[in-house]
């Protein structure tokens, strides 16, 4: 069957893989091998030289791997795709894969704490500059814009902020510039395809809602195939130049035999190779089995959670509600026009009683549990202010939507009933 006609149903569960070709198992194996045994001499050759494409060592591909990159490269409506060891790796291998000293990012401020801190330091200290801008006006991109401006840098659903991205017009002035869209779509899988909208690349942490169970590790990078990175010259050096790391290959030449992904694979061959973090395949195959499920967990997620938007808006206690849903104006119009079939599983609210009642709520809580994760099957709590922000500073929380009483939610699977029931009880311990 045409993949390309198939829906995010049946491609969660197909896209692919059909069976073992030796065994005929249906469920993919996990490939717990380090290396890869050659044809011959001519075949390994073929392999080094990008001449053909297949197994050399699990640090830069494994069979089991190989699934789960065209299964969600599948559901993006992207070309390839490459599965790292962990969502920060994808974030970081998305803006080296194009930046070197000297270059730069503009990147959105609406950002999960743990990617700004990335960018604001780690990034900095390696000499690639990420300018900050609001994503309230998407000119800002373009005045932020300058000769070495290599990729543009922002979430959907920006995780603590909760305000949808202005993908279309932020990617045309960077395809206008040769800039290319990086768009972490951790918290809308399947909600929304930033691919649709412009976005050249869209990376997650596949820890969150495509693995959905809290057990394993892993992010991906996903290559759009419609950025024309050849067009963009001498803006894109790393794909247009000599690569001395990889025998001179000048990669938009190299790959063309093999199609229109240049950057995915001088992200594997060069980063995944020369750094190292793969993905193991035991993560692999987790991750598999949480897509299979995700177009019957993604509704389940965002009806509860908008059920406890409403319930919370509901409170005296409860000075301000952030979820989409109950949004107006412009930012509710971005969550309609962006998200399809709900507006994704979290949910912020702040307390009037700052610090203090944000930690008294969340030591209060009897089912939800209080972990930095989301995603989870299980419903989840966190205070930002006081763990994932804390090493932020106050301009710094407040650029991200943290402020001291904020808390957010990410609902689970659990029957609604129940999670209003600890909800009420840990607001009203937080009332003192």
């Amino acid at each position: 069957m045409d993949a390309s006609k198939l829906r995010a149903e049946t491609l969660a569960v197909h896209a692919g893989w059909r069976a073992d070709p030796s065994t005929g198992s249906v469920a993919v194996p996990i490939h717990q091998t380090t290396s890869y045994q050659f044809r011959d001499t001519e075949h390994a050759s073929a392999l080094f030289a990008l001449q053909e494409l297949g197994n050399i060592y699990t640090r830069i591909m494994n069979p089991t791997t190989d699934v789960l990159e065209k299964r969600v490269a599948a559901l993006e409506g992207g070309v390839a795709a490459l599965a790292v060891a962990s969502g920060q790796a994808a974030s970081a291998f998305a803006i080296q894969n194009l930046a070197r000293a000297g270059d730069n990012v503009v990147s959105s401020t609406d950002l999960y704490g743990g990617t700004w801190n990335l960018f604001a330091n780690t990034l900095r200290d390696q000499g690639v500059e990420v300018r900050f801008v609001d994503p309230a006006d998407p000119e800002a991109f373009r005045r932020a814009t300058d000769g070495r401006t290599r990729a543009y840098y922002a979430e959907t659903l920006p995780n603590p902020k909760l305000e949808v991205f202005p993908i279309a017009p932020v990617a045309a002035i960077g395809r206008e510039a040769g800039v290319p869209l990086i768009m972490d779509n951790t918290a809308a899988p399947l909600l929304c395809r930033p691919l649709e909208h412009g976005a050249a690349i869209v990376v997650y942490s596949a820890t969150k809602y495509l693995g959905g169970h809290g057990t394993s590790i892993g992010g991906l990078i996903v290559d759009g195939g419609s950025f024309d990175w050849e067009a963009a010259g001498e803006r894109q050096p790393f794909l247009n130049s000599p690569d001395p790391s990889y025998h001179g290959a000048v990669w938009t030449q190299a790959v063309k035999p093999l199609g229109p992904i240049a950057y995915i694979l001088r992200a594997r061959t060069v980063l995944l190779r020369d750094l190292g973090a793969a993905m193991s395949p035991f993560n692999a195959f987790q991750i598999i089995q949480g897509v299979e499920t995700l177009p019957l967990r993604m509704p389940r997620h965002a009806e509860n959670a908008a059920q406890v938007a409403a319930w919370l808006a509901a409170r005296a206690d409860v000075t301000r509600v952030i979820h989409p849903g109950q949004q107006s104006g412009e930012a509710r119009a971005r969550a309609d026009r962006y998200l399809s079939g709900g507006y994704g599983g979290l949910v912020g609210f702040e307390l009037a009683g700052g610090v203090a009642a944000g930690r008294r709520f969340i030591d209060s809580l009897q089912l939800l549990y209080h972990v930095a994760n989301i995603g989870d099957a299980r419903s989840l709590a966190i205070h930002p202010a006081s763990t994932t922000h804390s090493q932020l500073s106050e301009a710094e929380q407040a650029a991200t939507g943290v402020t001291p009483g904020y808390v957010r939610l990410s609902l689970g699977l659990e029957h609604i009933d129940d999670i209003l029931a600890d909800l009420d009880q840990a607001l009203a311990a937080a009332a003192g």
